[in-house]
């Protein structure tokens, strides 16, 4: 049984109070920095995929909140949680973490700074959380209708990204390697706008032209009806603060696998159906669109 320190617990609690109160939705964290409830499903015989609607506590970044009274309730279902995490790609921040570790061989400061040169964009004074082992978590802010997946050094060796689906370990959190802390002067900062080129360099690359248009072979229509099916549920089982951008990642996945056109109508009624309206859901589908799209050639 893990062991529980009341004081760390109820100065985790403080400060992920604190942190809901700028936006910023919490789950509860072990000393491990792994989110500090398990499964509720974990010894099912036929575990089905479930992003908390069943109702329980367990669910990793599909339990966070702002709402105060369902942080406490998880805290209290988690009193050896001695540390929050601070979900990413929510509204209204929609959170873009860029985690600069510490690594042996690995500078991933310098690595940043050469990739700001080499594409033209500069950090912006943001919040910056200093990690234990000295390394630095960098907060930005995303676009409401944009899905930064998470990635480990694809940038450059070094550089993890949080995005959507990911956490980031809250400022205050107690873990075995230490306490987390935000840098001098950071602290009461909002998180700043990722820059446009940075934002480009943290998406997927667009699928190739062949990809769009090749015709889908005979035997695989089923297989497409599954995935739409799938990507429906997907955005059904949106909380509020979920929905863009469910939808958006839903949009995307869709035109990348050539049934954007035959899956929007669906979609767009899946999206009217957790609270969008349909102007607002055509827009983030459209906006889907333009981001899969495949690029002209440079001559």
């Amino acid at each position: 049984m893990a062991t529980i320190d009341r004081r760390a617990t109820t100065l985790a609690l403080a400060h992920a109070l604190s942190a809901a109160e700028r936006g910023l939705a919490v789950i509860p964290l072990s000393r491990t920095k792994l989110p500090a409830l398990r499964s509720p499903h974990r010894d099912d015989p036929d575990p089905r995929p479930c992003h908390g609607e069943c109702g329980r506590f367990g669910h990793g970044v599909y339990d966070a909140s702002t709402e105060p009274r369902r942080i406490r309730e998880l805290f209290a279902a988690a009193p050896w949680a001695t540390g929050y995490g601070i979900a990413c790609g929510l509204h209204p921040h929609h959170l873009i973490g860029v985690d600069l570790d510490t690594k042996s061989d690995t500078d991933s400061s310098t690595a940043l700074r050469e990739l700001a040169l080499r594409h033209l964009f500069t950090i912006p004074d943001t919040v910056v959380v200093v990690t234990p082992s000295g390394g630095r978590h960098l907060w930005l802010s995303g676009p409401p209708d944009v899905v930064v997946p998470n990635s480990a050094s694809r940038l450059a060796p070094g550089i993890d990204i949080r995005g959507a689906g990911g956490y980031l370990v809250g400022p205050g959190s107690r873990t075995e390697q230490g306490v987390y802390g935000t840098a001098p002067g950071t602290s009461r900062l909002a998180p700043a706008p990722c820059p446009p080129e940075l934002l480009r360099l943290l998406l997927p690359p667009p699928p190739t032209r062949a990809q769009h248009s090749a015709p889908a072979a005979p035997s695989t229509s089923s297989a497409s009806e599954r995935q739409g099916q799938g990507l429906v549920q997907f955005v059904l089982a949106a909380h509020e603060g979920q929905r863009n951008t469910r939808l958006f990642w839903a949009a995307c996945r869709a035109y990348e696998n050539g049934i954007g056109p035959q899956l929007t109508a669906p979609l767009v009624q899946a999206a009217v159906r957790t609270g969008l309206t349909e102007r607002e859901a055509r827009s983030t589908i459209a906006s889907a669109s333009r981001m899969t799209a495949p690029q002209p050639r440079q001559r």
